[in-house]
């Protein structure tokens, strides 16, 4: 299978959504204040940017501006801005606000608050209804005072995608509903037709969360106030030993060093079966034409666990540099690019599943892009999000020193994984690490 990446998951669904949603297919040919400027923009490697390029003549047609859009991979992209941003340059008049580094580019003052464009109904019109941004995505983009400092693009909901599902039912089960379900279902058909029964991408400091959290545990005590990590609890060390063994026991050679395509083209190859991932990685089990399981796959929610369901639910959003000469031109840019008409637009023209204007989502249009092999995959995706939003269990991963803490947990499980060290000692260690690079940036923690 040739290589699928953040630029590729989601090809080939053109047609199957062509027709579906109603936008305009070109722009007014008017120019604004700002005709003949050149802004920079920038942002992670991610399909949403990859179609809306196709359409930056239009804006350009329509605002005179023309787009300098670059994107890296996911951690190039976060290092080198989060450089620039620290240094309040010029360089950029729109970026990404990563979800993990949302915390620590809004907190220290590195963004620009859009609330002034958007309260000005010179700057924007009133039906561009900011308001309309799901709740629980946008909340990632605002302050403690509740400003805001980004308009997500993306929401990533965690939901749950069983890509051989025949194998399942088969063997006379259904979708795990609960952690101990997930686990019966793996004995009952793991290798069954050479299919491995779970996948996963190394990613474990998010894909890890939500069975931590279904256990009883949780990455600090009380975030965002108190910051003190609790790795190194029971429960944390339980969770991980079982999320550890459900890799190395249920997954495919090699998963400790999957990406996250990887562990998609090993769904849908047919190479493994189930999968907690967020929903941008699920749609291609369905729709991508390289896909084999078009026919078999079957979606439910992130199965629950004694303490409850915490799926994960994160999401990107564009805002602004504080160090922009040229604010007013990129706010035309988000503006454009996030309006309710050119989000239809790339739905309509391209299956894109992860929007949040509640508007899109809750439109019978979207709905029907994303029937997924006959299941309401909407409704999936919406509930997720309402979830993370109401309960604000989410609120770890905003925190500025998150990634740090987050590279810990990953060297955590592997080292668990690989019998490196047993579940206690290996979270002792992380928890003691996570402590030194908390203290070292200042952040006062319980001891």
């Amino acid at each position: 299978m040739s290589k699928i990446n953040r630029r590729t998951i989601l090809g080939g669904t053109s047609a199957l959504a062509a027709g579906v949603l109603h936008a305009p297919s070109v722009f007014a040919q008017t120019k604004g204040p700002h005709a003949g400027t050149t802004i920079n923009a920038s942002c992670f490697q991610t399909t949403y940017f990859e179609y809306l390029k196709n359409y930056f003549p239009e804006f350009e047609a329509k605002t005179g501006i023309k787009v300098n859009f670059t994107m890296q991979a996911f951690p190039v992209y976060n290092q080198r801005t989060d450089l620039e941003l620290s240094t309040k340059g010029s360089a950029l008049d729109v970026c990404n606000v990563t979800f993990i580094y949302s915390g620590r580019w809004i907190g220290a003052g590195w963004m620009t608050n859009l609330d002034t464009f958007t309260k000005d109904s010179k700057m924007t019109p009133a039906d561009w209804d900011p308001e309309d941004f799901a709740g629980g995505p946008q909340s990632a983009m605002k302050n403690a005072k509740g400003e805001t400092f980004g308009f997500t693009w993306e929401a990533g909901a965690m939901i749950l995608g069983a890509a051989r599902f025949d194998l399942i039912d088969k063997a006379g089960l259904g979708l795990p509903k609960t952690f101990d379900d997930l686990i019966k279902v793996c004995d009952a058909v793991h290798n069954k037709d050479g299919v491995a029964a779970f996948t996963a991408d190394k990613l474990h400091h998010w894909n890890w969360i939500p069975y931590l959290m279904g256990a009883g545990g949780n990455v600090f005590k009380a975030p965002p106030e108190n910051l003190t990590p609790t790795l190194d609890t029971p429960q944390a060390a339980a969770s991980a030993e079982w999320y550890a063994n459900l890799l190395m026991k249920y997954g495919p050679d090699g998963i400790l060093s999957y990406s996250d395509d990887q562990a998609m083209r090993s769904q849908m190859s047919g190479r493994a079966n189930i999968r907690t991932q967020a929903i941008t990685w699920m749609v291609p089990l369905a729709k991508h034409a390289e896909s084999t399981v078009q026919k078999t796959v079957r979606y439910g929610f992130m199965p629950e666990g004694p303490k409850g369901n915490f799926p994960g639910s994160n999401s990107h959003g564009l805002g602004i540099p504080v160090g922009s000469k040229k604010k007013e031109a990129a706010w035309e840019f988000i503006k454009w690019a996030l309006s309710k008409e050119t989000i239809a637009m790339v739905v309509k023209n391209h299956g894109y599943p992860s929007v949040c204007r509640l508007s899109i989502i809750k439109s019978p249009q979207f709905r029907e892009v994303l029937t997924l092999n006959g299941q309401d995959v909407a409704s999936l995706f919406l509930d997720v999000l309402q979830l993370g939003g109401k309960t604000g269990y989410m609120k770890y991963r905003t925190v500025p020193v998150y990634p740090q803490v987050g590279d810990k947990i990953n060297k955590a499980i592997e080292r668990i994984a690989t019998k490196q060290q047993a579940a206690p000692a290996a979270m002792k260690q992380a928890q003691t690490e996570a402590i030194q690079d908390l203290q070292k940036a200042g952040i006062k923690v319980d001891l």
